[in-house]
């Protein structure tokens, strides 16, 4: 057996899977460490990929040559874009997956990677340099050692996992699996930081006991879309020019709680482990269990929730909205109120499961730790709820291990770049103390950021990486030239009143007196290139030979064009700040002028450029006045 790599990933979740591909792709011999050979990328809580900026980081890892857009699509049951009925800036694709064939195609497509090899064992200990500075490799349960130059930890919810319903408390990090021990007490050991964190998941339900008629249906999108920039990805859209439905959505359904399911809920109550104080670690805010819900919008009489098929070949249904651990009997009772789940039959119940995370503030923005070199941490480990958080967050952590371990220069995606790097950048600068999910609202410039424009922003940089392939690099700049054009014939091309004033008129906008600039045109409001087209048969075929997503993105780069230029001008601001670079190792204590709380903030935090450390909190204005004086800025 081979024992000598250069990356070791321990854990094959999402950020794990995603670690090792892009470690791999890039070079690097490495090992995927996993308990359990058969749940590598498995969906632990909803069977979904995706959401309200969740669907724009999916899309980023796509761009940068991760697997995940990949996978989502292949295995989905249904596409939805969420948010249309706002600006393009929150538009977000989501989709619901098959649990099985999503972790069977992430198998796949890792079994396919060369440089890939497997191990099916617990990582019991951090190999570590005599001197504590540097890791060194792995020890597993069996006592093997396998030696490498980095290793990468994204243990997930298995650092000491507990598991609470009602009153039992069961050691894993997942239902049925155990808990992994020894890391957390070794890490802590050489002087990190540690703390406890918890999440929760609904019961799952034997669909053949319900009854769908006493539901809303919730169907996928009509018009055709997926996750990765790539071609047949998708198994609902045909390779027919143009695509059509090929394969039927599966629909979800939404029913609702009401009082007579809270009652029976608060008997349990008392039998709570959150209520009881059993646990320790801090929920996810924005994503509450059942009872939490209760307790906290008392005043309302129901909530809504999310009836959720598993896969094309299965009856289980996942109970998105009813996060518990209260007891199990309390749970099947109020269920029993629920309409359309008067019969119905749980497969197991909902639970709390509690487990260790390190503070992420005690890693640098390449997820390496500051305090062992070589040593990364991704995921669930750093503080993050949600599995595209911790798959981009695997996939810049295995990127860094390569590059760092090959003496290049680290990747670093600054906020106006991508949502993947707010979130790194929020975790590292400012840190969490409650499970981090990410929304459009964390990133201040969101309208460059947009899941339509993934591909254009990141690709050429993963191409530079060794990332991306020729094919994925080919197809952007043929979409960017695509796009182009049209812009440019828009602003060059005038539209003819008598064949647009019909429409104009119906609409209530007003008439055109002479030939207009066909991208004045579109600047009015509530006029969209698809109206255009519809009354204009020479601009119909002007754009016949473009598809759907390239006409889609010129139009949001001409609509909102004095927006975004705008938000430009913010970034290059911004820019110029995280251009100031500082060393890791700067004096603070030798700056007169500088804050006692500011100069321990700054020792604490290592901040690599002005810009970082202006997010520090607790760091003030005059702060950074101080430090850009001392610079010479």
């Amino acid at each position: 057996m081979q024992n000598q790599y250069d990356v070791i990933v321990v854990g094959a979740g999402h950020a794990g899977c995603e670690a090792a591909a892009a470690a791999a792709n890039m070079g690097s011999k490495v090992l995927l460490l996993t308990m359990n050979m058969q749940t590598i990328a498995q969906m632990s809580c909803n069977p979904a990929m995706g959401g309200i900026a969740k669907g724009q980081i999916v899309r980023e890892i796509d761009a940068l040559g991760g697997y995940s857009g990949i996978v989502s699509d292949k295995s989905a049951i249904q596409f939805r874009m969420l948010n249309r009925s706002k600006g393009p800036a929150m538009w977000s694709p989501r989709t619901q997956n098959d649990r099985m064939l999503f972790a069977a195609e992430w198998r796949k497509m890792l079994e396919q990677t060369p440089n890939v090899d497997f191990w099916q064992d617990m990582c019991k200990n951090l190999i570590v340099s005599s001197d504590g500075k540097r890791v060194e490799g792995v020890v597993t349960g069996m006592g093997l050692s396998f030696k490498a130059k980095a290793v990468v930890l994204t243990n997930g919810t298995f650092l000491n996992g507990l598991i609470h319903i009602g009153e039992k408390q069961l050691g894993g990090g997942r239902s049925g699996e155990s808990a992994s021990h020894g890391i957390t007490e070794q890490l802590v050991q050489l002087g990190f930081e540690s703390g406890r964190m918890k999440t929760g998941t609904p019961p799952r339900i034997d669909g053949r006991s319900l009854d769908y008629a006493k539901m809303e249906v919730q169907e996928g999108d009509e018009v055709l879309d997926k996750f990765s920039y790539l071609q047949n990805t998708s198994p609902f859209i045909s390779n027919a020019n143009p695509p059509t439905l090929s394969k039927k959505q599966l629909p979800c359904h939404i029913t609702y709680t009401n009082p007579k399911v809270h009652e029976i809920l608060k008997t349990g109550f008392e039998k709570s482990p959150m209520f009881q104080g059993r646990i320790q670690g801090l929920g996810p805010r924005y994503c509450p269990s059942i009872e939490d819900k209760i307790n906290r919008f008392s005043e309302r009489e129901r909530h809504q929730l999310f009836v959720e098929p598993e896969g094309w070949e299965t009856v289980e249904i996942y109970l998105n909205g009813f996060s518990s651990s209260l007891p199990e009997n309390v749970q099947y009772k109020a269920l029993q109120h629920i309409p359309g789940f008067e019969n119905a039959k749980m497969f197991r119940p909902g639970y709390a499961i509690e487990y260790d995370y390190f503070p992420p503030t005690q890693l640098k923005l390449t997820l390496e730790t500051h305090l062992i070199e070589n040593l990364y941490f991704a995921g669930q480990i750093n503080g993050t709820t949600g599995y595209e958080e911790a798959a981009c967050q695997g996939l810049m952590a295995g990127i860094n291990a390569h590059l760092k371990i090959n003496e290049k220069a680290p990747l670093i995606l600054n906020r106006y770049e991508a949502y993947i790097g707010v979130l790194i950048d929020d975790l590292v600068t400012k840190g969490t103390d409650e499970p981090y999910r990410m929304f459009t609202s964390r990133a201040e410039y969101r309208l460059l950021l947009r899941q339509d424009n993934a591909d254009v922003r990141l690709t050429e940089l993963s191409y530079n990486l060794g990332l991306a392939s020729q094919e994925r690099y080919d197809r952007v700049k043929q979409k960017i030239n695509a796009y182009e054009s049209i812009i440019n014939y828009f602003k060059n091309t005038s539209a003819e009143p008598d064949i647009l004033n019909p429409f104009l008129n119906s609409i209530q906008s007003a008439a055109l007196t002479q030939k207009w600039r066909y991208f004045n045109v579109l600047s009015r409001p509530n006029i969209s290139i698809a109206n255009l087209i519809e009354h204009d048969e020479g601009l119909k075929n002007q754009l016949n030979s473009f598809d759907n997503e390239t006409i889609e993105q010129a139009e949001i780069l001409m609509k909102y064009e004095g927006y975004i230029e705008r938000e430009k001008e913010n970034a290059d601001k911004l820019k110029r700040l995280e251009d100031y670079k500082l060393s890791p190792d700067f004096n603070y204590n030798a700056i007169t002028g500088l804050g006692l709380e500011a100069t321990e903030k700054l020792k604490k935090f290592k901040p690599l450029s002005i810009g970082q450390a202006s997010r520090i909190s607790g760091i003030n204005p005059a702060d950074i006045n101080v430090l850009l004086i001392h610079l010479g800025r």
